[in-house]
């Protein structure tokens, strides 16, 4: 498995794979899958800020990705990011997750940020909650039903990682630019 950063080409796959999830599961609260262009745009919007936006792949083929984008945009929040991973339905329990997480999250620790927060949708989708835990997030919170979505009400499980010494230290980097992109 090879892991790099995600390219204009990968659109196509992202968007298989982000629209399956959109139609088949809870870990999205989008509805409608976006076609490939919108992908690309929101990977542009990753990039451009300097972020992570990982592919990892197999004999040619995108297996999973994952990102890493600003929790908010206040400028507050500079040193704060939120991730997302998601991998193909015959991909999954390969360590694909694993793989392609763990190399945003140290992109992301090369930047000086401070926190990565997930935002999981579902707190029955044991699968992101496991990976998550695995790669040493904590859990700080449970929002029940704030999506609806399929005929029901679905909870967001928050979870949070430190990275560079979290709140221990002053930072030492200059934080995400959250204008001006």
């Amino acid at each position: 498995m090879n892991i790099r950063p995600a390219a204009e080409a990968d659109a196509e796959a992202l968007a298989a794979i982000y629209g399956h999830h959109v139609l088949h599961g809870f870990g999205t609260f989008e509805e409608v899958p976006p076609p490939p262009a919108e992908i690309e745009q929101r990977r542009q919007a990753i990039v451009g800020r300097g972020l992570p936006y990982l592919v990892a792949e197999a004999e040619g083929r995108v297996l999973g990705f994952a990102y890493a984008a600003p929790f908010r945009l206040r400028a507050a929040y500079r040193y704060t990011a939120e991730d997302s991973v998601y991998i193909a339905p015959d991909a999954h329990r390969k360590g694909v997750g694993r793989a392609v997480l763990s190399a945003v999250l140290d992109e992301c620790a090369a930047l000086g940020l401070r926190q990565i927060v997930a935002v999981i949708g579902d707190s029955g989708n044991a699968g992101s909650i496991g990976l998550h835990a695995a790669l040493g997030f904590e859990p700080i919170g449970t929002a029940q039903g704030f999506g609806y979505k399929k005929g029901r009400w679905v909870d967001l499980v928050l979870m949070q990682k430190s990275l560079n010494g979290g709140i221990g230290r002053e930072p030492d980097a200059p934080g995400l630019t959250l204008s001006g992109v």
